[in-house]
């Protein structure tokens, strides 16, 4: 899955810039990845990356470019739906915060290029019940707005956050959005705490970094702990080595890092199967038939990136073996006790 993996590489290679450079390849090659494109949510990326030569002009260019359309047709309703929102939280004296997809998306050359199922706006921890009121959301349902009563960055205070925010127009609005240094710590721990499985949500980590302020304060982004700056440094490193992004005024301690080796490949593989870990359904460890103990257990094999977030470790060349066998065991643990939770991996963090 290797190979497979390194063929989105090469085809999502600058694809979030304005004129990305051209690309080589052949119309079979393009079909071949292109299931893992659409599913994954590159497919718009794929038609960008593509448009300008004659690979736009077979059915599979044709299939990207529909999604591309279709995507820029959803961000104007996703548009709406966040001016609204922000209008009745405001009505009742609650400030949000926005980060995430509808933020990473201005930073493509195209809102188009970056689909996001819905809208993350970040609240007071006490304002949880009064914001679900103000938009008219019954907790615990799925909505297009996807509200979070705690702090982006578990270790940056709200006051903080807000405070190093800055507003963003949303039609004949504003809301408030992460700091660069923020959003930037934010999509780093968002896409490895998931295990790296979306191409996606490494390409968003290189247009924020090709899209950094001048001032942009590598002191605070990476202060915290060294768990905090090394994560950062592997996002960073990823984009560059992987997809070739271009961040500039990097800290020497960045620029002149390298990754262990098992890290690009896991992510490699992880694109080139695209499914993410423990996104199947549970099997019972109980059932009778014969082979259900190895496949309940296989597919609670944790990938070693999302298993670094979790237990709180740097990507060094350790072995992750031992850390994900221990997991493993945690993770069948909580099944057979009945206490398996369907808990977001990026807010444990």
């Amino acid at each position: 899955m290797t190979s497979v993996g390194c063929s989105i590489a090469r085809l999502l290679e600058g694809a979030w810039r304005p004129e990305p450079s051209p690309l080589t390849a052949d119309p079979s090659s393009l079909a071949k990845i292109s299931p893992l494109l659409m599913k994954t949510g590159a497919g718009g990326l794929a038609w960008w990356r593509i448009r300008g030569s004659d690979l736009a002009a077979s059915s599979t260019g044709q299939e990207f470019q529909q999604t591309f359309r279709a995507q820029s047709l959803q961000s104007g309703i996703h548009e709406r739906t966040l001016r609204d929102a922000v209008g009745n939280l405001r009505a009742a004296g609650i400030e949000p915060l926005l980060a995430k997809g509808w933020l990473a998306a201005g930073l493509y050359a195209q809102r188009g290029l970056r689909p996001y199922g819905d809208i993350d706006l970040w609240i007071r921890p006490d304002q949880g019940p009064a914001a679900f009121e103000a938009l008219g959301y019954p907790p615990g349902q799925q909505h297009p707005i996807d509200l979070h009563a705690n702090t982006p960055a578990r270790d940056r205070t709200w006051d903080e956050l807000m405070g190093r925010s800055h507003p963003v127009s949303v039609g004949d609005t504003h809301v408030q959005v992460l700091g660069a240094e923020d959003h930037l710590y934010l999509l780093s721990v968002h896409m490895l705490a998931h295990g790296a499985w979306r191409p996606l949500w490494l390409c968003d980590v290189a247009p924020a970094l090709e899209s950094m302020p001048e001032d942009f304060d590598w002191d605070y982004c990476l202060g915290g702990g060294k768990r905090r700056a090394n994560w950062v440094m592997t996002a960073i490193r990823l984009a560059s080595d992987l997809l070739g992004a271009s961040p500039r005024g990097l800290p020497t301690s960045i620029a002149n890092a390298r990754l262990p080796r098992w890290l690009a490949t896991t992510v490699l593989e992880s694109w080139g199967v695209g499914t993410p870990y423990m996104h199947t359904s549970p099997v019972g460890l109980t059932a009778p038939r014969p082979g259900t103990l190895w496949n309940a257990l296989r597919i609670r094999w944790p990938n070693p990136i999302q298993v670094t977030i979790d237990w709180n470790r740097g990507f060094d060349r350790t072995p992750r073996l031992p850390v994900q066998f221990a997991e493993c065991i945690v993770r069948s643990g909580r099944f057979l006790l009945g206490r398996q939770t369907a808990t977001d991996p990026s807010l444990r963090v």
